[in-house]
């Protein structure tokens, strides 16, 4: 219990003086969450709007499929997008293996879904009568769409806020994707790994406090719009 206590005291001691190490994972965790998230929404929030408005054959299997990508294994994506950036792989020549962009291109995957199944939910929940009256007011279908996109925003927010969180917590994509390169893919989570496999729980927990109050105040700010 004792080296605990003394992971713990070592832990707080290395966030409040700012260990370089930590800030490096830190930033590298911020930013490949960042730009993951970024790409995930422009693809997602459109899939989730079209799949909540339209009506087309196919529609029922598509949200099926989307709904399923939601269990997909995080290592499974790891290995698909690894096989396609691979030297072998058809994108091979690009030479995006255990690069940051190697990363978000995965976490991009893990996201897509996740941004797309929220911001769906949230468009269809607005109610019918916002489209019927704009419709009566005869506005265009784009402002009807426009109309409908004001009332689900906080609901489309939260889901990209949420998408953020879940890329930023994630290990197994990060660690095939990126190698683990300190200073230059190495996540927060990667480095909880490595460190606690050395025995350094100090510095383990110093990273878990980060990556919990990332995560905590991306929460945070999802509750609140949510609430807004």
């Amino acid at each position: 219990m004792e080296y605990l206590l003394d992971g713990f005291a070592d832990g707080l001691i290395r966030v409040l003086r700012a260990d370089p190490e930590v800030m490096r994972a830190a930033w590298v965790t911020i930013k490949v969450g960042f730009w993951a998230t970024i790409l995930a929404s422009l693809i997602g929030l459109p899939v989730g709007f079209l799949l909540a408005t339209a009506r087309f054959h196919g529609r029922g299997f598509a949200i099926t499929v989307l709904q399923t990508s939601l269990g997909l294994p995080t290592v499974v994506i790891g290995l698909l997008v690894y096989g396609f950036i691979s030297r072998r792989g058809p994108l091979g020549f690009a030479d995006l293996l255990f690069t940051p962009s190697a990363i978000i291109i995965g976490l991009v995957v893990l996201a897509i879904p996740l941004v797309a199944v929220f911001s769906m939910t949230s468009v269809a929940s607005v109610d019918d009568r916002v489209r019927e009256t704009a419709l009566t007011l005869g506005a265009s279908n784009g402002l009807v769409a426009w109309t409908v996109l004001r009332e689900a925003r906080f609901g489309m927010v939260a889901a990209v806020l949420a998408a953020f969180g879940r890329v930023s917590s994630e290990v197994g994509i990060a660690m095939m994707l990126g190698g683990n390169i300190e200073g230059y893919t190495r996540t927060l989570t990667t480095a909880i790994a490595l460190e606690s496999m050395k025995g350094e729980f100090g510095f383990g927990i110093a990273l878990g406090v980060v990556l919990l109050a990332i995560i905590f105040v991306t929460n945070f700010l999802s509750r609140y719009i949510q609430r807004s």
